[in-house]
């Protein structure tokens, strides 16, 4: 079995790698820190969990061992998705680099310009940056990229998700064509292929498990879930949430839940400290500094549920997260294995539970064919609520509505709808000649006061209608004006023309005139 020992690391790094309590490394760092050594370019594909950051932080330490920095440029460059990522990044640094002289910069929003501005004017040895905060840096002429020796891109598929590859496109035309490239993903998409093709040259492609595929240490599940009714489907669903961490019982000691909205968030966090459960929201609308505490408190274990949307999925190292509960399927196949991925790291165990409502049905189907395996199908804990459809049509048989009262005073409430048809006993109903001919009651109390006006209306409804007479075209003139018709032309063009007049063209009036002689 592979030792750190026997990968030709610096003494000083092997020394912190010592400390941090391992001595054997995982299948991806065995496989990616001795061609990194040799200088070759790395494509390493990895499921999430298995020890990318030191696959790369080891030996880019040794190999800027020699060497010294210059002012605002850098001389070698790590790139990851999140800020929180990108902090991660600069704490494995912090660990295994803490007996050497190399100094790191962090270049991520949400923090001030001018004290990352003081660490690049020293100069430093490694900067780790997000995407949009470097470009930020390199607009404003405060970065040269010309020295970098090394390149990492760290979660590539998660650049690609969030939009970052025409920046990650830019930031690799400004950095020297002879640098060594070390390129990190947990799935292979077509657009990661070609950037890949684009920008590694001959490089050694470590793949120690398949992509896309889930750590065989973590329990999965999923609960397939019906509202009663569209409008508690929300309230519902955080119901259910409740009852499957109370299911799970001590074994839950700590958990995150994944929301696909960052309202949904606040929501569910709100929920949970409602009904007594320890829980704080972490999405990318919070500021930098709340972040930070928020995570700080997760991995002190002095917070036990962190909800979170996806700017958490991806490469936060907290070992002892024992659940993962997914409220809703995420939106991208890929996701799933990402936010799984927080559970069952370092050889641990760990369970995922998804929430999936009818219309994340398809993006189910997605995950499973991604994972190229089914999830097993979990009871519901509350059990079916959902009324059955012939109980919905029965309940609504029972009671009709009443028909609103315009009257101001509510007298007529409690009356019959108007257009509701009386009760008729069987030996009261005539035939519809009869029906037609029978007086109304409001007819026959007209027909006491005044039967000839009764009478007359009764006529004037047997007699034929004439006929319709057309609309008149022109109002009636007045003494002092002419009539006239409507929508007509006010305009005076002059006299009406028949034909084409005097500009008929000689070819046609030569036709008609030898026509006539003919």
């Amino acid at each position: 079995m592979t030792k750190f020992s026997d990968l030709n690391l610096d003494p000083k790094v092997l020394q912190a790698v010592a400390e941090t309590g391992y001595d054997t490394p995982t299948p991806i760092q065995a496989g990616a820190i001795a061609p990194a050594l040799e200088g070759r370019d790395v494509l390493g594909i990895a499921q999430t969990g298995t020890g990318k950051t030191a696959a790369f932080t080891l030996p880019m330490i040794t190999l800027l061992g020699r060497g010294r920095a210059r002012a605002r440029m850098p001389r070698s460059l790590v790139l990851a998705p999140t800020r929180e990522l990108a902090a991660q990044v600069a704490e494995n640094f912090d660990t295994y680099a803490k007996y050497t002289k190399l100094t790191k910069a962090l270049l991520i929003g949400g923090t001030s310009f001018k004290d990352q501005d003081k660490l690049i004017d020293k100069g430093v040895d490694v900067l780790i940056a997000t995407p949009g905060r470097l470009l930020d840096h390199l607009e404003r002429g405060k970065l040269i990229l010309t020295d970098v020796k090394i390149m990492v891109v760290d979660e590539a598929d998660r650049m690609l998700d969030m939009g970052f590859i025409p920046d990650i496109e830019e930031i690799f035309k400004r950095t020297p064509f002879t640098r060594q490239t070390l390129f990190f993903s947990a799935t292979m998409a077509p657009e990661i292929e070609r950037i890949t093709n684009t920008f590694l040259s001959n490089p050694a492609k470590v793949e120690v498990a398949r992509a896309a595929t889930t750590n065989v240490n973590i329990k999965q599940g999923v609960v397939m879930f019906r509202a009663s009714a569209k409008p508690r489907e929300a309230t519902e669903k955080r119901a259910l949430l409740r009852a499957l961490i109370s299911a799970e019982g001590d074994a839950c000691s700590n958990a995150i839940i994944f929301c696909n909205r960052k309202a949904d968030v606040d929501v569910v966090a709100k929920s949970l400290n409602k009904y007594g459960y320890d829980a704080a929201p972490i999405h990318g609308d919070l500021d930098q500094s709340h972040r930070t505490r928020t995570l700080e408190s997760f991995r002190d274990n002095k917070l036990r549920f962190l909800v979170a949307s996806d700017v958490a999925a991806r490469g936060l190292d907290i070992p002892a997260v024992t659940h993962v509960f997914n409220f809703d399927v995420p939106s991208h196949a890929e996701d799933y294995v990402h936010r799984i991925g927080r559970t069952g790291r370092a050889g641990r165990s760990g369970v995922a539970i998804m929430i999936c409502s009818g219309r994340d049905e398809k993006n189910l189907e997605d995950v499973e064919r991604l994972v190229q395996n089914p999830i097993p199908r979990l009871d519901n804990p509350l059990g079916v609520t959902a009324p059955q459809p012939a109980e919905e049509a029965s309940t609504t048989d029972a009671a009709p509505k009443r028909s609103r009262s315009r009257s101001r005073r509510g007298a007529a409430k409690d009356m019959p709808a108007a257009n509701t048809p009386a009760p008729v006993a069987e030996q009261d109903v005539q035939s519809p000649e009869a029906v037609a001919t029978a007086p109304t009651p409001a007819t026959q109390k007209a027909a006491e006061k005044a039967p000839d006006q009764v009478a007359d209306k009764a006529a004037d409804k047997a007699a034929p209608r004439p006929a319709r007479q057309p609309r008149e075209t022109a109002k009636p003139a007045r003494d002092d004006q002419p009539a006239r018709p409507r929508y007509q032309d006010r305009r005076d063009n002059g006299p009406r023309i028949i034909g084409m007049g005097d500009d008929t063209p000689s070819f046609i009036a030569k036709s008609f005139e030898e026509r006539a002689k003919g």
